[in-house]
């Protein structure tokens, strides 16, 4: 597991670089973001979209017996491309399901950047360096939601 620290990081990133030239997409658009937000975080990379929920617990179950800085929020990053069998669907549906099973059960944001679509095409849409990149998008929700929760 690739894990990129920064002191004091404000936000976990879980990314899942299995179509890494689309995720590093996402990526740069989750950081512009926090850039933007004045934020810092850590990285941690794992095989694919399957596995981010299990990331995301293990990272919150870590702060919840530790002593060390809990990160407040966290941003899911990947991406699912439909093929030709029925895997697509239980990956998208099962990864969805686990984010926001783990993000109920600690009470913490997570912005779900785990894009799923029909081709590569609609997938480098998604990730281009515009306003319409869905790191950016999933950033800026758990940012929000981190705000919202501090409010309330």
């Amino acid at each position: 597991m690739k894990i990129q620290i920064h002191e004091e990081a404000d936000i976990a990133i879980v990314t899942a670089p299995f179509y890494q030239h689309i995720v590093d997409g996402l990526y740069q658009g989750a950081i512009k973001y926090l850039q933007e937000q004045g934020l810092t975080f850590i990285k941690i990379d794992v095989p694919g979209a399957l596995e981010i929920p299990f990331a995301c617990q293990l990272l919150e179950k870590k702060v919840i017996y530790s002593t060390e800085r809990r990160y407040p929020a966290i941003i899911a990053l990947g991406a699912v491309i439909r093929g030709e069998t029925a895997h697509f669907d239980h990956v998208c549906q099962q990864s969805a399901r686990g984010i926001m099973d783990v993000s109920l059960k600690y009470n913490i944001p997570i912005g779900n950047g785990i894009i799923t679509v029909e081709n590569e095409a609609q997938a480098i849409a998604r990730s281009s360096d515009d306003d319409k990149n869905k790191g950016y998008e999933a950033a800026h929700a758990a940012v929000e939601l981190l705000k919202l929760k501090d409010s309330l």
